[in-house]
């Protein structure tokens, strides 16, 4: 499994799950309505008849409708408040990584940094840590989250 993917499931999950344990409130979907009889068939034919045409089958239910989008700060807020963690989330990758319990030594971040096409030296220099968060928060934005643009920008 990617770096990404466990940051994107970090937090990504804890909302999926708060979620599903909400109560629903999409409707029931509603029967298909019972077939109506053919009158036509029911009366004697002296000619052969033609085949009739093959209706297209009836959605069984709607598209689904996209999730919503999960509000990322809110969610690592959550997880800061529930840990009593005071680290620097929003603007540091290796608390971010500390926060949700992903490995955030160096070799990490170097994947991490090569996962999101990062271009500069890896050596975990301050430049390369901001990218990354900078990164992440833009892939979590790409991945449906909702992201305040002081953290991507």
């Amino acid at each position: 499994m990617s770096i990404f993917s466990k940051i994107k499931g970090a937090i990504f999950g804890k909302a999926e799950a708060a979620e599903r344990s909400a109560p629903s409130t999409t409707p029931a979907s509603t029967p298909a309505p019972a077939p109506q009889k053919d009158v036509a068939a029911s009366a004697p034919q002296t000619t052969p008849a033609a085949p009739a045409p093959s209706a297209a089958p009836a959605p069984t239910s709607a598209a689904p409708t996209p999730a919503a989008p999960v509000d990322v700060m809110a969610s690592l807020e959550a997880t800061a408040k529930a840990k009593g963690s005071d680290l620097n989330w929003r603007t540091s990758i290796v608390d971010l990584m500390k926060l949700l319990d992903i490995d955030s030594s160096l070799a990490n971040r170097k994947d991490l940094a090569k996962e999101l096409h990062y271009t500069g030296d890896l050596d975990g220099s301050a430049e390369m840590n901001i990218w990354l968060h900078k990164a992440v928060m833009r892939e979590l934005a790409k991945n449906g989250g909702k992201v305040p643009s002081e953290l991507t920008d």
